[in-house]
């Protein structure tokens, strides 16, 4: 796909502006643009993303890298700001879609534009040069839901949450896991795909919902970042630590102390700073129009020998292999 030929030139104010979740207005300094669109700013998952894209930058002088999302966790909202950044002219954007079907034609419009359009979490989108995955979607939901069922002896009731029903990834991860506990006849999904909007405290009130509809329930597979806060706390307070399982996707950092108390059984991650610096590699290199070949070392950990393939549309799936797991005895060696 044809790439930008004209730089952009960004004054520094703007891009504080960018880095602070805004669009910004672009103006004068002559390097290329990489704007990294996420699903929302100002939770610690998107805040550890934006250490990668600053390191980034700070890497790559010759590039000018940011990190903007709207304030919730809306797919209108977002679709808005890559419209603003289309208009003003960004040479490459790296999004992560909070509704990967809300944003295809914005992303056409993009790429006809001659901008190079690189995104994460969205395997399944067409109008885009090359989608980023950390791994294998369907071995991490499988490996999620297996901690899960290890943990709940392989039988009882369980459910799930997921970020929005339009999210591609968390679709996967939930699909995978339904798929590995069909391996065990004793174990009965209830009330599945719960959204969550990736919102904690609207986590807490759907699982105390969940608790006092299936009392009996035996464990939770959780998808977005905030999933397991909401639902341990609301394990925690109702005296359920270490008697119901909760396996889902969390940070070491801010799942620590429910990780210790037993609210939560284990966390699944890939490190979001290598991820946007992933993301932003690939733009970079796409921006120079140098090839992205199979076995390829991006320069980012976790990124060291990718897979490339077809991806959903004419463009290419980048898969790394950055899958973690982690529990009680294990989360501290991640501290992030």
């Amino acid at each position: 796909m044809k790439t930008a030929s004209k730089h952009i030139l960004i004054a520094g104010a703007a891009v504080a502006a960018l880095m602070a979740g805004t669009a910004g207005t672009l103006m004068a300094q002559q390097k290329p643009v990489i704007a990294t669109v996420v699903k929302i700013s100002g939770i610690p998952w998107f805040d550890r993303m934006n250490t990668g894209v600053v390191a980034y930058q700070k890497a790559n002088p010759d590039v000018v890298a940011t990190q903007s999302g709207p304030a919730t966790a809306d797919a209108a909202q977002q679709l808005q700001i890559i419209q603003d950044l289309v208009a003003k002219g960004v040479n490459a954007l790296a999004v992560v879609p909070m509704d990967p079907a809300v944003i295809e034609g914005t992303l056409k419009r993009a790429m006809d534009r001659g901008i190079v359009v690189v995104t994460h979490e969205a395997d399944n989108q067409k109008n885009t040069q090359a989608d980023v995955e950390a791994f294998d979607n369907a071995d991490y939901g499988a490996a999620l839901n297996a901690r899960l069922s290890e943990c709940m002896g392989n039988k009882g009731k369980w459910t799930t949450f997921v970020g929005s029903l339009g999210s591609r990834t968390h679709l996967q991860w939930v699909g995978a896991g339904e798929a590995n506990a069909k391996k065990h006849p004793d174990m009965q999904l209830v009330d599945p795909n719960n959204e969550s909007f990736d919102d904690a405290n609207a986590t807490y009130e759907k699982a105390k919902e969940i608790l006092r509809k299936h009392p009996d329930i035996k464990g939770f597979q959780t998808s977005a970042g905030n999933d397991v806060l909401g639902v341990g706390r609301a394990l925690d307070e109702a005296g359920l630590s270490g008697k119901v399982c909760l396996v889902g996707t969390g940070l070491p950092n801010p799942s620590a102390d429910l990780l210790e108390s037993g609210a939560i059984t284990a966390i699944g991650f890939w490190d979001p700073q290598k991820a946007g610096m992933a993301m932003n590699a690939v733009a970079k290199l796409l921006l120079e129009k140098k090839p992205v070949t199979d076995g390829m070392d991006l320069g980012v950990e976790g990124y060291n020998k990718v897979t490339v393939k077809k991806g959903a549309g004419e463009g290419m799936l980048i898969v790394g292999n950055g899958m973690v797991l982690a529990d009680k005895a294990s989360y501290k060696k991640h501290m992030f």
